[in-house]
């Protein structure tokens, strides 16, 4: 197992891991009145949306571009 490997089992790991609670937690804090609130729950969706691009990226999915000519 080399270091690479490792490296995209933790990203999937972590990406699993973090969006699960940051969408868990928008959910639960969705219906809460107040402008700090709101931002909170923009921060939370930006927080989950970014657990899925490193969900991805560890996957493979993203970041594998052809080299240049």
């Amino acid at each position: 197992m080399n270091l690479t490997t490792i490296e995209h089992i933790i990203a999937i790991a972590g990406g699993i891991l973090v969006g699960v609670v940051a969408f868990y937690a928008l959910i639960k804090d969705w219906h809460t009145p107040g402008v700090e609130n709101n931002v909170f729950k923009i921060m939370l969706f930006l927080l989950g949306a970014g657990a899925i691009i490193a969900l991805l990226a560890g996957a493979g999915i993203l970041g594998n571009f052809p080299k240049g000519a």
